[in-house]
């Protein structure tokens, strides 16, 4: 009897079958018979799948540690370079003999040769070297262009439309209508004013009336005073005619547009221009309710604006255009206004009320005149100060001053 099981069930030709076992050629064949056999017996037990699964799992596995093991031999070839065995055993010679290290009293400077990165971090060198902008002490120049306003030419410098009108008196006369192409402005190196010494002035006087100290003008560097050559506060050693800048300043506008005229005494306006009128009888008196003196509800120029001296509205409009009484009055001046403001007819409304209207192309009205709400007291032009057709309307209440129209048009 042979010792393989598989043998003994094998057909009764022992002698064929240990013929075809003694070459290589049987063994082959017996063993093939021997797994198709053994597949047929696990297929016939339900078994079949699972061992197919269990060796597709197994030989997956397989490639994988086979792979890993390959990447980690290549990774392992091109990252430590090769030592030939002469050359390793010098290397090993040449090895200094491991010694404890002591440790310094006093931590060594890091000075050893080497890139510095190796101890901390790099800085870097700069070609350029930025410097920080500095505030300017100093006046410096703007000349106008097209379409310039006080408040555009305010904010191009950082600074309020107020310090442009006070920088430049001599040039604007506190007028914002007096902005035009070609004309030259002093910018001012911050918010403040501007003051032209004169003869016999004293820098406490001067600098109180701008509501500041006396320092603050002194200690400015862009006024180069030398408090040491000064002198007296009282009578300084300034010369007349120097222009000092006042920084944090501020004064009162100077403006001719329209006083108090009332019908009683309208000779008061005879400062503004020959349209200043004598004697009146008293006439027609407002209703309190006023309408708007043009067509058009929108503007054209300048709003009412306490900040740049414009205490009025410019209604936009056509040469030509109709020109409305706001309300009921008598008419206290009509005629040229020297100070910028072309043709003007000032009402009194004989409630306390005055409206102005400014830069007229002509006029319907005289002194004296009544007129009543609506009527056309004359036309809209450009005369004056003006850049293009427009009317520039006021309001003065005698209770409240020079009022925003917005708050009283309809």
């Amino acid at each position: 009897m042979s010792n393989d099981p598989y043998l003994d069930e094998l057909p009764a030709s022992d002698g064929q079958a240990k013929a075809d076992k003694a070459t290589p050629a049987g063994e082959t064949e017996a063993v093939e018979s021997r797994r198709q056999s053994t597949w047929e017996r696990l297929s016939q037990k339900g078994l079949g799948e699972k061992v197919y699964r269990l060796g597709t799992a197994f030989l997956t596995l397989a490639l994988i540690l086979l792979a890993a093991i390959g990447m980690r031999q290549f990774y392992l070839h091109f990252q430590q370079p090769e030592i030939s065995p002469p050359r390793e055993a010098a290397l090993a010679a040449e090895a200094p003999t491991a010694t404890p290290t002591a440790i310094p009293a006093v931590m060594p400077a890091f000075t050893a040769g080497g890139p510095v990165y190796q101890y901390g971090i790099t800085r870097l060198s700069l070609i350029h070297t930025t410097i920080p902008s500095r505030p300017r002490t100093e006046i410096i120049t703007y000349t106008i262009k097209e379409g310039d306003t006080i408040y555009g030419i305010a904010e191009m410098f950082g600074l309020k439309p107020e310090t442009i009108l006070w920088g430049n008196y001599y040039t604007l006369t506190d007028d914002p209508h007096n902005i035009h192409p070609g004309v030259v402005l002093n910018i001012m190196p911050m918010d403040g004013t501007y003051h032209r010494w004169s003869e016999g002035e004293g820098l406490n006087g001067v600098a109180h009336g701008y509501d500041v100290t006396p320092d603050v003008i002194v200690n400015w560097p862009g006024n180069h005073l030398n408090p040491a050559t000064l002198g007296d506060f009282s009578h300084p050693n300034i010369e007349p005619g120097t222009m000092l800048f006042v920084p944090g300043g501020h004064r009162d506008f100077v403006t001719w547009s329209a006083p108090r005229i009332s019908r009683s005494n309208p000779g008061v306006a005879k400062i503004l221009g020959p349209g200043f009128c004598g004697t009146i009888v008293d006439g027609a008196v407002g209703t309190g309710a006023f309408i708007w003196p043009a067509n058009n509800h929108w503007l054209s120029g300048y709003d009412y604006s306490p900040s740049t001296n414009h205490f009025g509205i410019d209604i936009a409009g056509g040469l030509g255009d109709a020109v409305y009484a706001s309300d009921n009055g008598v008419v206290v001046y009509a005629g040229w206004n020297d100070w910028g403001y072309g043709n003007v007819v000032v009402i009194d409304h004989g409630n306390g009320w005055q409206t102005l209207y400014a830069h007229l192309s002509a006029m319907n009205v005289g002194c004296g005149y009544s007129v009543y709400q609506g009527d056309v007291i004359g036309y809209f032009g450009s005369t004056g100060n003006s850049s293009g057709p427009h009317l520039h309307f006021e309001m003065l209440s005698e209770s409240y001053g020079k009022v925003n129209p917005w708050n009283f048009l309809p």
